[in-house]
């Protein structure tokens, strides 16, 4: 079976889903500035036969010139907005007591390039969804700067392009969409109303979503390039830093005397009294019957520091991770404290761990996620998620996902449903696959 049909097989309801789910801002408010600085022309300003709107790819230009035909016949982002439309949409809206879910600012903001009025050109719809300037920056300067043809990489990102060629800058993006901020977040209470849970890796989610652009020595030398491991350790760390930043600034935003159960292992409570999940071991001092929070990422990278890291790295971040897992136990003020330790301990990790990987260490960092599973530490169905997503952006990476079809089948079987997740069978899997690589 080849690449993209097995990619396809096991991904395209997922990204389905979660490509049209929250569309939030990122936690870093640089990004956000620059993405929402100038105007938005819409999508319609990209879209004649002389811009980005031809039916096939030019040869001989640096770009493709049918970008805006690929992303409204095959980017899942062009239907952001209609998934506002259907009942599904219109019974959560209902639910959480809107007039609409097209109309609301809590749906349009994640579903749709929501930005002011001020800021929406001539050519501007909301019903656009989510197009080309929510994710490369409103086109008011630099339009004119890439269509000159003298026009520089250089000069259109001075004119306020989003640099998503750099691994933190589309982490920090993609993530603006498929984690939450702190204004704009995927909460407990929308949850409830029918929000399906948010999942997202983005070095998979790069190779699953049609990409509208060549990687070709012509890309390299005017973006540069990040290799796949790259990419995807900047995605972990990126994913694991904002989450713990959001549950920083909101944990304790709920309903009452309550936190906002979204930030907890949604498996605490979402499981059948007769799928018992805690154990000593697996709890880290969270006792029975106390909810756990939801980091998932950590699982992933305490799995590359095994490999490649060192014991003084391990030890300072599981002492960390533990203090937090306690603290969202507790008062604000503490876990708040615990949380912005962890983020910043996990980027001075980052900086260490940032450099170029050979074949061999990115093979003993994809055994290393197998021995993690193995060792039954994936507590809960998003760590295992992340474990799977991980392991297969490795295979792809290495260039040999053929040999691990074998085993990505058993993995994928065995956590198809949410609901029906036993880490002991996860674990078991996992020994039974790990020999093999």
């Amino acid at each position: 079976m080849s690449k993209t049909r097995m990619l396809n097989r096991r991904h395209t309801y997922l990204l389905l889903v979660t490509l049209c789910l929250i569309m939030g801002k990122a936690y870093s408010s640089e990004i956000v500035r620059q993405i929402e600085s100038n105007v938005h022309l819409g999508a319609a300003t990209c879209a004649t036969s002389q811009c980005h709107g031809k039916s096939a790819p030019v040869e001989g230009r640096n770009v493709h010139l049918d970008e805006y035909t690929f992303w409204i016949d095959q980017d899942y982002h062009s239907v952001a907005y209609k998934t506002l439309l259907n009942d599904d949409s219109k019974r959560i809206a209902a639910k959480l007591g809107l007039e609409s879910a097209r109309s609301a600012k809590i749906c349009l903001d994640c579903h749709a390039d929501n930005v002011p009025e001020d800021k929406r050109g001539p050519k501007f719809q909301i019903s656009d969804g989510v197009g080309c300037e929510a994710c490369h920056g409103g086109a008011e300067n630099w339009i004119a700067t890439h269509t000159d043809a003298n026009a520089t990489h250089a000069a259109n990102v001075k004119a306020g392009l989003i640099e998503t060629e750099k691994g933190d800058v589309r982490a920090q993006v993609c993530l603006s969409c498929h984690l939450g901020t702190k204004d704009r977040f995927a909460t407990h209470r929308i949850m409830a109303a029918g929000h399906p849970r948010l999942s997202f890796e983005m070095n998979l989610f790069t190779e699953n979503q049609p990409a509208h652009y060549s990687v070709d020595q012509d890309y390299v030398e005017r973006k540069g390039l990040i290799p796949g491991f790259s990419l995807w350790m900047t995605g972990q760390f990126e994913s694991a830093k904002q989450q713990v930043n959001v549950a920083g600034l909101r944990l304790h935003d709920g309903f009452g005397i309550f936190p906002d159960f979204a930030f907890y292992d949604c498996d605490s409570c979402h499981h059948s009294t007769n799928n018992l999940r805690w154990t000593r071991a697996r709890a880290d001092g969270v006792i029975p019957g106390s909810l756990r929070l939801h980091m998932p990422n950590l699982v992933v990278i305490r799995s590359i520091l095994d490999a490649v890291g060192t014991k003084e790295q391990i030890d300072n971040l599981e002492a960390r991770r533990k203090h937090t897992l306690l603290a969202a136990q507790g008062a604000k003020g503490k876990f708040v404290e615990s949380a912005k330790s962890l983020e910043a301990a996990l980027d001075t990790l980052y900086q260490q761990l940032n450099r170029e990987y050979s074949a061999d260490e990115i093979r003993k960092v994809r055994r290393s996620l197998l021995n993690s599973a193995a060792a039954d530490r994936a507590s809960d169905f998003a760590e295992a998620e992340q474990i799977i997503y991980s392991f297969e952006t490795l295979c792809l990476t290495l260039g040999d996902i053929d040999s691990c079809s074998s085993a990505l089948d058993s993995f994928y079987e065995d956590v198809q449903l949410f609901d029906k997740y036993k880490p002991r069978q996860f674990s078991k899997i996992a020994k039974a696959i790990s020999g093999k690589f």
